[in-house]
């Protein structure tokens, strides 16, 4: 009787103990990275301020630091002296006109006096002919002045072209020399510590908007013709209790070329079939990192 009734008990917990330990089945299996950013300096000299710390979130156009730029500086500064310098020798046109167009205003009245005295038979044709001449040699020294002098402020505008076009470089140079992060994310990797040498193309830190993650998964030929751009998928990680958390995803890029699988993949056979890589866009709460393993199954 009593193995009757062990026999019974093993008959209905037995498919309990085979459902608990059966594995969960996936479409494809992969691990979570990053758009990843490696920000450079592009200014020559020692940072002066590095505020940076690996794991500290930045938002975009956030001010991190300086490289020195006091050199840069001093430069500008002596251009624009001599920029002021030479504009000081440009000629002020119309105060070096003035005594002649006073001149040219005393002839002219003296022209129209002379005319309406040979009308009145009071001055000859000849006084009228000279008080003309005088007008029209008056007009021209004018005009010659007036040319000579335009030339000369030009050729001092000219002078200082270049030397405009130099503070502008320098200026260009100067805010290069301020480390600004270009986008909104999170610190992976410190290049460079504060006081040290830095260089145009140095890396000094990398970055990666970690919002929203990418679980990249390998999927086989046979699959190919099931996803399509923006099609939602279920993520699953491992919960650290022997379970799965849940998450949707949207597949946002597929390889159009086959590769082989990739080598973290344990066994020869399957290393040796052809995949197709595909990128699942996730939000992230903060609880995905890169490198973890993701699985999928398609919704």
């Amino acid at each position: 009787m009593k193995t009757f009734q062990k026999i019974i008990f093993a008959s209905l917990f037995l498919p309990l103990v085979i459902g608990c330990t059966e594995e969960k089945t996936f479409d494809a299996s992969g691990s979570f990275e990053a758009e990843e950013t490696i920000i450079s300096a592009e200014a020559l000299g020692v940072l002066k301020q590095f505020d940076l710390e690996e794991g500290q979130v930045l938002s975009a156009n956030q001010f991190i630091g300086y490289v020195d730029s006091v050199q840069l500086f001093l430069k500008k500064r002596q251009l624009e002296a001599q920029i002021t310098a030479l504009y000081g020798r440009k000629p002020n046109i119309s105060a070096q006109l003035a005594a002649l167009e006073v001149q040219l205003k005393t002839v002219n009245l003296e022209a129209n006096r002379v005319s309406n005295l040979v009308k009145a038979n009071a001055a000859t044709s000849k006084q009228l002919d000279d008080a003309t001449a005088q007008v029209a040699m008056i007009e021209a020294q004018i005009v010659a002045q007036k040319s000579t002098l335009n030339i000369s402020s030009q050729g001092i505008s000219n002078d200082a072209t270049p030397m405009e076009v130099q503070i502008a470089q320098l200026n260009d140079q100067l805010e290069k020399s301020k480390i600004i992060n270009p986008l909104a994310g999170t610190v992976l990797s410190k290049y460079a510590e504060q006081s040290e040498m830095t260089a145009p193309g140095k890396p000094l830190y990398k970055i990666a908007d970690l919002s929203n993650i990418i679980l990249r998964v390998y999927i086989s030929g046979n699959q190919l013709s099931h996803v399509k751009l923006g099609q939602k998928v279920t993520v699953h990680t491992d919960n650290g209790e022997g379970g799965f958390d849940q998450t949707e995803g949207t597949i946002s890029w597929i390889n159009d070329k086959a590769e082989f699988t990739p080598k973290t993949i344990q066994t020869k056979d399957e290393r040796a079939n052809m995949v197709y890589a595909i990128k699942v866009d996730v939000p992230n709460d903060g609880k995905f990192k890169i490198g973890m393993y993701g699985e999928i199954n398609f919704l």
